[in-house]
C-alpha cells in the first residue's frame, strides 16, 4: 500500500469542518498544528503594529494514494480555498515509507477495494 501526505493550511475556524469532510472522504485520522502564520500575495494589514489576520492551523493527513485526490478536492471545497485569496492551501506529497499505521491498513484495504 502506498501513501500520500496531505498538508493543509487552513483558517482555524474551518479546521473541524475540514477534518470531518476528509474523514468522510476516506481519511483515517489527522494531526493538527495550531497557530501557524503565513503570508500570501497580499501582505497582511497591521493596526498599530498588530497584525489583523485570522489564526491558521496546519493539518497533516497520511492517506492511501488512491483516495488522496478525492480527499484533497473535498478539503478544498469545504475550506473554500478558491473563493477568495488567503483562505488557505493544501498540497500532497509522496510518502516513501511510514511506520505506526499498521492498524489503519486493514481499514484502508477495504475502502480502496470499494473505490477501485
Amino acid at each position: 500500500m502506498h501513501f500520500k501526505l496531505l498538508v493543509v493550511f487552513v483558517e482555524d475556524s474551518k479546521t473541524d469542518d475540514v477534518m470531518k469532510a476528509a474523514r468522510d472522504a476516506g481519511a483515517t485520522g489527522a494531526t493538527v498544528i495550531n497557530n501557524a502564520r503565513g503570508e500570501g500575495v497580499h501582505k497582511t494589514k497591521t493596526f498599530f503594529g498588530l497584525t489583523l489576520e485570522t489564526q491558521r492551523d496546519v493539518v497533516l493527513f497520511i492517506v492511501e494514494e488512491h483516495l488522496s485526490r478525492k480527499i484533497l478536492e473535498t478539503i478544498s471545497r469545504v475550506a473554500e480555498f478558491d473563493e477568495q485569496p488567503g483562505m488557505g492551501i493544501a498540497i500532497q506529497i509522496d510518502v516513501e515509507d511510514a511506520v505506526g499505521i499498521s492498524h489503519q491498513v486493514r481499514e484502508l484495504a477495504e475502502k480502496v477495494e470499494e473505490e477501485l
